[in-house]
C-alpha cells in the first residue's frame, strides 16, 4: 500500500469516494513514505500522526454514512509552517516561535480541512518565509530530492520536496516573491501563484495588499485544480477577494491552443544563468509545435524591482516589526534588513512606489490585450549549493540583495497576474528547470487549462530524472 501515495490526488479522491481505499489506509501509506524518505530530506518538520489518525477515522465514518464529501476528502496534507494551525506547533522557522502552538487556524487551513483534507503536520520554510532557500535555525535545511547537496528553493520548499517524493499528494503554500514558483521549479512539481485575491488570506495585517498570496502546489495541473476548488473563493473579511467560488476549478474544459498568442521572453531583461538559458532554449519551438503563435516580447516591468523592494519592506515592518523590537538579535540578517529598509524609507518613497505600482499594473493589463500568455523562465538560476544562503551573482552580474536573484518571479508578482511554474527541462546534471506561464488578471482557470496542454505534451521529457529515495 505504500506506493498508493504516488497516485494522482484526483485518482486517490475518486478511490475514496468509491470506497476502494480508506482515508486510514491512505494516511498509513503517507506516514510510511515519510518515515522512509523524510530523514534525509527534512521536508516535514512537525508530524502529528495521532491527530491525523483520529481525523482519518472520522473521515472514514463520514464516507460510510453516505454524507456529502468534500473534494479533498481523505487526502493527507502538510501545511506550510507559516500557516497557523490550531493545536499544532507553528514556528515560522524562528527560534522566537520554536514552541508556539496557535489556538486557531488560518483561513486556508480551515478551507482545506472543511474540504476533507487530513492534516498530518507542517512543512519546512526559511525563517519567517524570507528568501528562496529553505533553511532555518530551528529545523535546519531542506534538501533537493534530485541532489541532496542542492537547495530545494523556498519559501514553500518543504512542501515542494514532500510532493516530489510522494510524502503527500497535495500541498498548500504562499508566494510573495516566488515562494510557490521557485521551489516548484527546483523540485519538478507544479506551483500556482493565483491572481491577487483569488485565494484570500486571513488573519491578514495587510488585507488591501495583493503582493503576497496563498496558493497551491501539486504534482499535476489537475491535482492543483482539485485543491483550488477548496481554497479559492471570496471572504468578506478580505476586501480584495474575488467573487467567483472555488467551484470554477471543478471542471477544466479542454483548451485548443492553436493560434493562441504567446509572448516568450528568454530572460525578462534580467541576468540569467547560462545553464537555465540552454535548458529552456527550445521552449518557443515546443509551444509552436502545440500550435501557439509565439513572439519574443515582454511587458514593461522596468520599475518592478523598486516597487517590490518598497512594498515588501513595508509588509515586513507590519508583520514582523514588533518581533524585531523584542528580539532582533534572534532574527536572520536578511529579515532585519527588510525591516530596517522599511524604517529607512520615507512616506514619499512609499507614495511613489504605490503610484508606480498602479501604472505598472495598467501597462501589464494593456500587454495582455495583445497576448494570451507570457512565457519565461521560472528562476534565473538552477538549484544551487545547499550551503549557499543566496546567490551573490547571476551570469557574472552581482546581486545587491538576497532577493535580486529571484526577480524573474518577484517582478511578475508586482503585476497581480496569475503565474504558474511547470516542469520543463533538466540541466546536464539532472537538476529540474521550470518554465513560468503568466495569464491575464483573473484568468486563473484559463491559465491552468493552458498549462495542462503543456504538461500533457511535455510529460515524457520532464519526468526522466529519478527522485532520490533511501
Amino acid at each position: 500500500m505504500t506506493d498508493l501515495i504516488d497516485r494522482p490526488a484526483v485518482e486517490l479522491a475518486a478511490m475514496i469516494r468509491r470506497r476502494e481505499v480508506s482515508a486510514r489506509e491512505l494516511l498509513a501509506a503517507s506516514l510510511a513514505r515519510i518515515e522512509r524518505t523524510n530523514p534525509q530530506l527534512n521536508a516535514i518538520v512537525t508530524l502529528v500522526p495521532e491527530m491525523a489518525e483520529t481525523w482519518a477515522a472520522a473521515a472514514d465514518e463520514r464516507t460510510a454514512s453516505g454524507a456529502p464529501l468534500g473534494p479533498l476528502h481523505g487526502l493527507p496534507i502538510a501545511h506550510k509552517d507559516l500557516a497557523m494551525t490550531a493545536g499544532i506547533r507553528t514556528t515560522m522557522g524562528s527560534p522566537l516561535l520554536a514552541d508556539f502552538v496557535p489556538t486557531g487556524d488560518d483561513l486556508i487551513v480551515q478551507r482545506l480541512r472543511s474540504a476533507g483534507a487530513i492534516t498530518i503536520g507542517k512543512t519546512n520554510v526559511p525563517e519567517f518565509g524570507a528568501g528562496s532557500q529553505t533553511f532555518n535555525p530551528v529545523f535546519g535545511a531542506t534538501r533537493n530530492p534530485y541532489d541532496l547537496d542542492k537547495t530545494c528553493g523556498g519559501s514553500s520548499g518543504g512542501a515542494a520536496v514532500a510532493l516530489a517524493t510522494g510524502m503527500i499528494p497535495i500541498a498548500d503554500g504562499s508566494d510573495m516573491g516566488g515562494s510557490l514558483r521557485n521551489p516548484a521549479s527546483f523540485c519538478n512539481v507544479v506551483g500556482l501563484r493565483p491572481t491577487a485575491g483569488r485565494v484570500p488570506s486571513w488573519p491578514n495585517s495587510t488585507p488591501w495588499s495583493g503582493l503576497s498570496t496563498s496558493g497551491a502546489m501539486a504534482r499535476s495541473v489537475d491535482d492543483l485544480a482539485l485543491q483550488m476548488q477548496a481554497i479559492a473563493g471570496p471572504d468578506a473579511r478580505v476586501p480584495i477577494s474575488l467573487p467567483e467560488p472555488g467551484s470554477i476549478f471543478s471542471e477544466l474544459a479542454e483548451l485548443d491552443v492553436a493560434g493562441m498568442r504567446v509572448a516568450w521572453t528568454p530572460d525578462l531583461g534580467l541576468p540569467l544563468d547560462q545553464v537555465v538559458r540552454a535548458a529552456l532554449a527550445d521552449v518557443p519551438d515546443r509551444l509552436e509545435t502545440l500550435g501557439c503563435a509565439v513572439t519574443e516580447a515582454r511587458p514593461d516591468l522596468a520599475d518592478a524591482r523598486e516597487i517590490f523592494q518598497v512594498l515588501r519592506a513595508w509588509q515586513f515592518e507590519i508583520s514582523e516589526g514588533a518581533t524585531y523590537d523584542r528580539g532582533r538579535e534572534h532574527m536572520k540578517d536578511t529579515i532585519r534588513w527588510n525591516i530596517e529598509e522599511a524604517r529607512r524609507r520615507s512616506l514619499v518613497d512609499h507614495a511613489r512606489a504605490t503610484a508606480a505600482h498602479a501604472a505598472l499594473v495598467e501597462r501589464t493589463r494593456s500587454f495582455f490585450d495583445d497576448y494570451d500568455v507570457l512565457a519565461l523562465p521560472t528562476s534565473q538560476v538552477a538549484p544551487f549549493d545547499i550551503d549557499l544562503d543566496w546567490p551573490r551573482e547571476v551570469d557574472g552580474e552581482p546581486m545587491e540583495t538576497y532577493i535580486d536573484w529571484m526577480r524573474s518571479c518577484s517582478d511578475v508578482s508586482t503585476t497581480g497576474c496569475p503565474a504558474i511554474s511547470m516542469p520543463a527541462a533538466f540541466t546536464p546534471d539532472g537538476l529540474p528547470i521550470g518554465v513560468q506561464f503568466v495569464g491575464r488578471p483573473g484568468g486563473d482557470v484559463d491559465l491552468l487549462r493552458f498549462a495542462r496542454v503543456w504538461e500533457r505534451a511535455s510529460v515524457e521529457s520532464v519526468r526522466r530524472a529519478t527522485v532520490v529515495t533511501p
